[in-house]
């Protein structure tokens, strides 16, 4: 009995002294939460971490500058060291290809540092969001990234104030550093999703999948970002039933069955 549970075991691929039973490559995947969010087990996003653990994926799901907690405490350069700190868990736990992805501004910080790194196995941007490179978006918050560089070009980029927002259609004010929310919302900066799906480092496939009453899929379509990326075979453009929230853990079978085909 104790022999058959053993090869029990091998099969299902479990590892005895850190020595994994099969051999081969092992996918690593970063995922990162919405706007305001995080990756608590009954978060969208912690539950799709959850399904993608079930299938053999290494997963790790940090807390990130734009949390509930964190409300934005750190510049989008430095947000992209975080992300290299989360690959480095990733490799540390034996994954040999890294894939970063996240939900909504974690699908906007995904492609900035597909964007801005080299090596990595894939792109997943599961209903992107935080579109602004256009006037739609800048008008609902008075334009107040001039605010923010007028504040940085004067020296104040470290005081803290209150800068307006727009997160799915709901307004707030966030109390932040002008040079932080400048480095976010700027639309010649660094967050703009064309851009930085355009400038995805050659040989990096994305995966863009939203649901089809997400606010993005809408207004904008494939055109929007996706197709501004390089072509690779492995890329996909994929839309599925429900909205924006609901990507995560209705587009699970989908972001799944992609991961294996890297």
């Amino acid at each position: 009995m104790r022999i058959f549970r053993f090869l029990l075991l091998l099969l299902a691929g479990v590892t005895f002294a850190g020595v994994p039973a099969v051999a081969g490559e092992k996918i690593g995947v970063v995922l990162m939460h919405g706007k305001n969010r995080t990756a608590s087990e009954k978060s969208p996003i912690g539950k799709l971490a959850y399904a993608l653990e079930v299938a053999d994926f290494i997963v790790v799901a940090p807390d990130m500058p734009w949390s509930r907690s964190r409300g934005f405490d750190r510049t989008y350069a430095e947000t992209m060291a975080e992300i290299d700190r989360a690959v480095a868990n990733l490799k540390d736990k034996g994954a040999t290809k890294i894939v970063v992805g996240g939900h909504s501004l974690g699908a906007n910080a995904a492609l900035g540092y597909g964007a801005r790194r080299e090596g990595l196995a894939g792109i997943l941007a599961i209903a992107p969001g935080h579109t602004i490179d256009g006037d739609g978006f800048h008008n609902l918050v008075d334009y107040d990234y001039r605010r923010a560089k007028e504040m940085v070009a004067a020296g104040k980029g470290d005081e803290e104030t209150g800068f307006k927002d727009v997160n799915q259609g709901m307004k707030s004010t966030k109390t932040m550093k002008a040079k932080v929310y400048l480095s976010w919302f700027d639309p010649e900066g660094s967050a703009p999703m064309p851009k930085n799906a355009a400038n995805l480092k050659p040989g990096t496939p994305l995966m863009w999948i939203i649901g089809e009453r997400d606010r993005l899929m809408m207004k904008r379509g494939k055109d929007y970002a996706f197709a501004k990326a390089p072509a690779h075979d492995k890329s996909a453009y994929v839309v599925i039933g429900g909205g924006h929230k609901a990507t995560p853990t209705k587009g699970k079978k989908e972001i799944i069955a992609w991961l294996k085909g890297l």
